[in-house]
């Protein structure tokens, strides 16, 4: 029984073997064919011919074909896929890609080809990938031929159609099948039936294909093509305020990011900190000197290199505000405009130290895997960087509010906020909440920079361009109320968003400005004011 087992085996390899090697001596008997094709018609007829036979070894030789790199060799006019090399030509096969030598260039012809030859190896490739193992490349293949529809697509559409077990894919290639059929001789009543299926696709490559359908069509196909287009263009509008909401809400992160700090530090101390941007800069910063050290020393903790530097930005910045809280700001209290002025001159001073140390250009951050790329929903184009940006100032805010409203040190702040001097009276040391909480801020700040160094430029100039956005974050939204900043600077980020296609960028900013001028006009306090005796005395 075994020997018999053993032998069907045997049998069966051989035969695979044997109908294996056949359908490889089919294919070069075709590829052959090229040394004695005549004009670009005659090559034409030899790719559909490789294309028909639909092994995935023909997308070798095509390929070459379509980048110049197919010739045939004069003396016994075999072709061989060619890679040039100073005078000489290095040969390969052009199914197994097996070294085949080299030969001067005198020795051999290159087959030439023309773009409309090279539109035909496209196609060509896009049917062959048609029948592929991985969906990925069949659906790459039915993209393709949507947007370049051909009627010549249709037979091999509606085999791979037959074939296809994944919906998903499935769909792909019927739209596909009806792009084809619009550019086709095919009766009025089946290019109304591939309007319906492209229109109900929605997207924009609908609207493309269907634009060229409405201006070559007439009667009832067009008038079906214009329908389509405008119900397309109406659910699109409705997609493009979603995906304006989307950026406004991705800015809004990064401005709470950045105001979130700003709002403890005016809010407790009434301190106008200027020097708040460079804190997010010294963290960003950190996130370079962590992946620098990462990249020499440690390759395959890259990945990890922002969650390594949260705490390290967050300790440097920290430090770095209690610094400044501790040798400047202290003296200063009840001066506001002393401390504007010196905390500017801070700025510039960490400003400096920074270009002294990395240099003034920009420094390379580079994204973590996780961090890379971007998917859809719908027609939304969300991208994986800004989205973990907004999970993580949600988080910062969430952990600050339990600070806030859960420990003794939140307490101590909350009540030198609402009446320093009752306070003080109780027996909280003031000063050391003010400085803690400066560290704190600036602590914040810190790994906000962290955040920033994956959608902004690392310069010394990084923190300027977020400064003036905070302080209108924090007034707008009430000081020292957290509520507000979050509020404050999603509804800044969306309306900034609303106006920038309208306004631009620079005016779309003065705009906003005035508006919050106008609105402080009416609520000198922000949308949510502090209460306490202080505040209303």
């Amino acid at each position: 029984m075994t020997l018999i087992r053993t032998g069907l085996t045997l049998l069966f390899l051989l035969a695979t073997l044997s109908s294996s090697g056949a359908a490889e001596a089919d294919l070069r008997g075709i590829i052959a064919k090229f040394a004695t094709a005549k004009g670009f018609s005659e090559i034409g007829a030899v790719v559909h011919e490789l294309a028909a036979a639909g092994d995935p070894l023909v997308e070798r030789p095509l390929s070459a074909l379509a980048d110049g790199n197919l010739y045939i060799r004069k003396a016994d006019s075999v072709v061989f896929v060619g890679k040039e090399a100073g005078e000489s030509v290095q040969l390969s096969d052009p199914l197994s890609g097996e070294a085949s030598g080299e030969a001067a260039k005198d020795d051999i012809t290159k087959i030439k080809v023309n773009n409309t030859l090279r539109r035909v190896i496209r196609d060509a490739l896009g049917t062959l990938t048609l029948g592929a193992k991985d969906p990925t490349v069949r659906i790459a293949a039915a993209d393709t031929m949507f947007k370049t529809p051909d009627a010549a697509n249709i037979e091999p559409l509606d085999a791979a159609i037959a074939k296809e077990t994944v919906a998903s894919v499935k769909a792909l290639l019927e739209q596909a099948r009806a792009a084809s059929i619009l550019v086709s001789d095919r009766p009025e009543a089946d290019k109304l039936a591939a309007i319906a299926l492209i229109g109900a696709r929605g997207d924009r490559d609908a609207v493309s294909l269907l634009t060229s359908v409405e201006a070559n069509a007439s009667g009832a196909v067009k008038e079906a093509a214009t329908a389509a287009i405008a119900n397309i263009n109406s659910t699109l509008a409705l997609w493009d305020a979603g995906q304006n909401i989307w950026y406004g809400i991705s800015l809004g992160s990064v401005l709470l990011l950045a105001a979130i700090g700003l709002a403890i530090t005016f809010g407790v101390m009434g301190v106008i900190n200027m020097a708040h941007g460079e804190m997010v800069m010294l963290g960003a910063y950190t996130t370079f000197v962590v992946q620098q050290v990462i990249r020499t020393s440690f390759p395959g903790l890259f990945d990890w290199s922002l969650v390594i530097a949260l705490p390290l930005a967050f300790l440097v910045a920290a430090l770095v505000g209690l610094a400044i809280e501790r040798g400047v700001i202290r003296f200063l209290y009840g001066r506001p405009l002393e401390t504007l002025l010196a905390t500017w001159g801070v700025s510039l001073i960490l400003q400096q130290a920074v270009r002294s140390i990395f240099g003034p250009t920009n420094q390379e951050v580079g994204n973590p895997s996780w961090m890379s790329g971007s998917f859809d929903i719908g027609q939304l184009a969300i991208t994986w960087n800004r989205l973990w940006i907004l999970v993580f100032a949600l988080t910062v805010f969430g952990v600050l509010l339990y600070v806030m409203k859960r420990t003794p040190w939140g307490l101590q702040m909350r009540a030198v906020t609402a009446n320093r001097r009752m306070a003080a009276s109780m027996g909280i040391r003031t000063p050391w909440v003010d400085a803690l909480t400066f560290a704190l801020g600036s602590g914040i700040a810190g790994i906000a920079g962290v955040a920033l160094s994956q959608i902004d430029n690392v310069s010394p100039n990084l923190g300027r361009g977020y400064i003036i956005d905070s302080f209108m974050v924090v007034v707008f939204g009430g000081v020292g109320n957290l509520w507000g900043t979050l509020v404050g600077a999603f509804s800044l980020g969306i309306v900034n968003k609303f106006l920038e296609p309208y306004a631009g960028a620079v005016l779309g900013k003065i705009v906003v400005l005035v508006l919050i001028i106008l609105f402080i006009q009416k609520r000198p306090r922000g949308l949510f004011a502090l209460k306490g005796r202080a505040v209303e005395a």
